[in-house]
């Protein structure tokens, strides 16, 4: 008989007992190293979520400041056009030089045959109003201060 064979039920009871305890003894071995793995795993997207957060923020902060930039340009830019139309009007003025769209300048042309049948669109009353002046008009009241980093909200007009 060979000598690692049970000789009786005791026995074999035993050895079955073992070898339960020795398998449930490498499934705690290997649920804990799962258990380990899955920590470092979470730990480390952790860290990255961090650093994608931070990123984040100081994404919405540079927009801030170059929303804050561009409203500061626009009323300089309005400013500029305002003083350089001060200007011409002055030398204008100073040379007795007529309103540069008095009727007296232009002649208005006479009517082409063919668009007699169209009707005129009416365009509306008031001065032409482009992008950066609309711009302007709808953020003209709000504070232009130097660039902040804290700015709270990014996409303000």
């Amino acid at each position: 008989m060979d000598p690692s064979v049970p000789r009786t039920r005791a026995a074999a009871a035993l050895r079955m007992k073992q070898i339960a305890l020795d398998n449930q003894s490498r499934m705690i071995r290997r649920l804990r190293a799962k258990l380990e793995t899955e920590r470092r795993e979470s730990v480390a997207i952790k860290k990255e979520h961090e650093s994608i957060q931070v990123a984040l923020e100081a994404s919405h902060t540079t927009i801030a400041g170059l929303t804050e930039i561009g409203l500061c340009m626009s009323k300089k830019i309005e400013r500029m056009k305002a003083k350089k139309q001060q200007t011409r009007e002055g030398l204008q003025e100073d040379n007795g030089a007529p309103a540069p769209f008095d009727d007296e300048w232009e002649d208005e042309p006479e009517e082409d045959p063919e668009e007699e049948g169209l009707e005129d669109i009416p365009i509306g009353e008031g001065e032409i109003i482009d992008e950066w002046n609309m711009f302007y008009l709808l953020n003209k009241n709000k504070h232009c201060s130097s660039f902040y980093p804290k700015f709270a909200y990014p996409f303000v007009l």
